[in-house]
């Protein structure tokens, strides 16, 4: 039996490149302040992807698109015998031909529907201009992402079995260990780079590397950066701003619906324990301007989907709506307790530029407590 060279190093090391910013990207997606890292690993799986793409036209033998066995004939063959294969494969057997290319085709729209939840849920990154247009459908976006995520972990996992189930039941082939050192132990064709295809490989490969840095390291890229606005309340409304700062935070009028500030301003005798009573002309100046710019007239992340999770509209404080307790409710009670929070409804302690309107999950700052 002959030692061959299956798996180019371009390949092996296009293989391992993707797993890693597979697993990173994973592993930044389940909190806010790391949306930012999770999208520049997205944009990498995204630039790698499109590299192995055209790595399957331009590349050498048992990597191109046209060595892939997808008839379905042998497929069923393959199934049918494989504790007692009738042939073997050099490259993807049927099998792994149709997991690898489930896989890039899910990895692929996997990174442009992240791409466009980041641009129309954040308003940030290239895909930006679509916010205005597409607000409404953020969760629409955000829930075909996740739904393509799982997608690529089972078809991981099926290919990931299948690689198993051949070291268990064929370990002399040595496929496991060829996507490290390149080598199967089989009779066939082995690999050879042309100089083309070694500069494009380093090209490809570079440019998914450097597209990783670039994202990470240079801040307000045109890939990552926010296209939120800076509100001055203190220009727009300064009665908005001495009133009620005076007091508390500035909360932004997009974190409450209309019938939410109607309903507080009604009522300002009563403001949460205290007796708040304005002018009647300063009341109505300031209702006014709470109710134009009241969530159903904001864009904002927050503000859509706080009105989405209100099953009725009496709600009058912010921490009482059923997003912010979602989206609050695995942090630890002692940060609420820190010196520097003190309480629930002490946003700025953690979301710097609440009163000037911005509240980005990139820049969460919580505050240190001792474990």
């Amino acid at each position: 039996m002959n030692r061959v060279y299956v798996w180019s190093l371009p390949t092996r090391v296009f293989h391992w490149l993707l797993v890693f910013s597979i697993v990173a990207a994973y592993l930044t997606s389940e909190e806010d302040e790391w949306l930012s890292i999770h999208a520049a690993f997205g944009i990498t799986v995204g630039a790698l992807v499109l590299y192995r793409i055209l790595w399957g036209i331009v590349g050498p033998i048992h990597s191109r698109w046209r060595d892939f066995d997808l008839s379905l004939a042998s497929l069923k063959e393959y199934l049918l015998t494989v504790f007692s294969p009738k042939r073997t494969y050099v490259g993807h057997n049927p099998a792994a031909s149709y997991a690898m290319i489930g896989i890039i085709a899910v990895t692929l729209l996997l990174a442009v529907t992240g791409l466009l939840t980041y641009g129309i849920q954040e308003n940030r990154g290239i895909f930006a201009f679509l916010h205005n247009s597409f607000f409404r459908e953020m969760e629409l976006f955000e829930e075909l992402h996740e739904a393509l995520a799982t997608l690529l972990y089972l078809l991981i996992g099926a290919h990931v079995g299948g690689v198993l189930l051949d070291r268990l039941l064929h370990a002399e082939h040595g496929t496991l260990g060829s996507i490290v050192n390149g080598y199967k132990n089989l009779e066939g064709y082995g690999v050879s780079l042309t100089l083309f295809q070694k500069l494009f490989a380093l090209v490809g490969i570079g440019l998914s590397i450097f597209a990783l840095l670039y994202v990470l390291g240079v801040r307000d890229n045109p890939i990552t950066a926010s296209h939120h606005a800076a509100v001055d309340y203190e220009k727009e409304h300064p009665l908005f701003v001495n009133e009620c700062a005076s007091c508390h935070v500035l909360y932004p009028p997009s974190l409450l619906p209309e019938h939410s500030w109607r309903r507080m301003m009604a009522d300002l005798e009563n403001h949460f324990g205290d007796d708040a009573s304005l002018d009647p002309a300063d009341t109505q100046s300031i209702l006014e301007y709470l109710v134009a710019n009241a969530a159903e007239h904001s864009s904002s992340e927050a503000s859509v989907k706080i009105l989405k999770s209100l099953p009725n509209q009496d709600i009058i404080a912010v921490t009482q709506t059923p997003f912010w307790k979602r989206t609050h409710r695995e942090i630890a009670p002692e940060v609420f307790d820190h010196e520097k929070v003190k309480s629930k409804a002490n946003c700025k302690a953690c979301h710097g530029d609440i009163e000037r309107g911005l509240i980005e999950d990139t820049a969460i700052k919580m505050p240190q407590t001792r474990s």
